[in-house]
């Protein structure tokens, strides 16, 4: 099977787990915690999903972190997501302090069928706890013939950390966006990132797995470069992708999530644009379309150092089908799931 491409630089081994496997067993472990079924079960199929898709920062590695957050009381396990309107006429996504999964699934499929009615949404999701892979969200949604934009910002004095442009403290949360709309022949086009030069998540995989860092990506609480995961943990802080580009980008969610959809608790809150793409455009022609710009980006010769030119969204969908259904998960997460699983008395 093919491995991960992981930023990672890995000092051990990784162990190959059945998907099928991973996903009973970790749906049992949040069955244990106090979730419903069917929220073990979103969350479990999303954690190993994302893995097999390569994004182990989003990936198995997190239900060490959701496990831990649960235990702690900072997410409600029996939290259930619900969808309402507010006096305003604005529809909102309530997560009720629960693991933000099941919450941001609710949000898309709400957000799309409001656009097959109306033709575009938009709509918040508030109170919830991470919110996993939108890349997943977004595929699933631009396959059913939907553009959507999701960013996230606010809570930054408890997600201190990405410095902004020019400094040298954390200031601001991740702040992620993610964009998804229908593509060609080999599927939507989905932009997934985060506006810092790597997601948190990474740092805790690399920190799970005693794994060191890509240059260039963190810095220690004195301001210098580091790629020890707990220099981060010790004061330090992620730089913004793309320079003043990802800060700026980091803003604007931040002003969106805590300025204009109000104080956040539990993460960040989220502002989801949903738009019926077939209100313009038929799917058939949309879609040729599409193939003929994506396959005229992918005939450039490639750059040096580089095989190809890739179209966003199309690695991840490349390495679930090379997966073949088996995660390359760290030998230390797993065994640390494997741990927390007996300490649960999972069976």
């Amino acid at each position: 099977m093919q491995a991960p491409a992981s930023k990672l630089t890995l000092q051990g081994t990784r162990t190959i787990v059945a998907a099928a496997e991973a996903e009973a067993l970790i749906s049992r472990i949040f069955l244990k915690l106090g979730c419903s079924p069917k929220a073990s079960a979103q969350v479990a199929q999303h954690l190993v999903d994302t893995s097999l898709c390569g994004m182990e920062s989003h990936g198995i590695m997190r239900v060490l972190q959701y496990a831990e957050q649960m235990q702690s009381g900072y997410l409600d396990p029996k939290a259930e997501p619900r969808a309402f309107q507010d006096t305003r006429g604005v529809i909102r996504i309530e997560g009720g302090g629960g693991i933000g999964i099941p919450a941001m699934h609710l949000a898309y499929e709400t957000g799309m069928q409001e656009a097959r009615e109306r033709g575009i949404s938009a709509l918040s999701i508030r109170h919830a706890g991470h919110t996993g892979r939108h890349g997943a969200f977004a595929d699933m949604s631009a396959e059913q013939g939907f553009l959507t934009i999701c960013m996230g910002g606010g809570n930054r004095e408890k997600w201190r950390q990405v410095a902004p442009y020019g400094g040298a403290r954390a200031k601001l949360p991740t702040n992620p966006w993610c964009a998804g709309i229908p593509g060609g022949l080999q599927g939507p086009v989905v932009l997934d990132f985060a506006t810092s030069k790597i997601a948190g998540g990474w740092i805790y995989a690399a920190q799970s797995a005693g794994a060191l860092l890509p240059e260039g990506c963190v810095i220690d609480r004195d301001g210098n470069p580091t790629r020890n995961p707990e220099d981060y943990f010790n004061g330090g802080a992620i730089l913004p992708a793309g320079a003043q580009k990802g800060y700026a980008l980091a803003l604007v969610a931040e002003l969106i999530g805590e300025a204009m959809l109000g104080p956040s608790t539990t993460e960040c809150n989220w502002l989801l644009i949903t738009l019926d793409a077939t209100r313009f455009r038929e799917a058939p022609a949309m879609q040729a379309a599409a193939e003929e710009v994506l396959d005229d980006l992918r005939s450039c010769p490639p750059a040096p150092g580089f095989d190809r030119v890739e179209i966003p969204g199309e690695r991840e969908r490349n390495h679930r089908k090379a997966a073949n259904g088996q995660a390359a998960v760290p030998e230390e997460t797993w065994a640390q799931i494997l741990a927390l699983a007996e300490s649960l008395g999972v069976e």
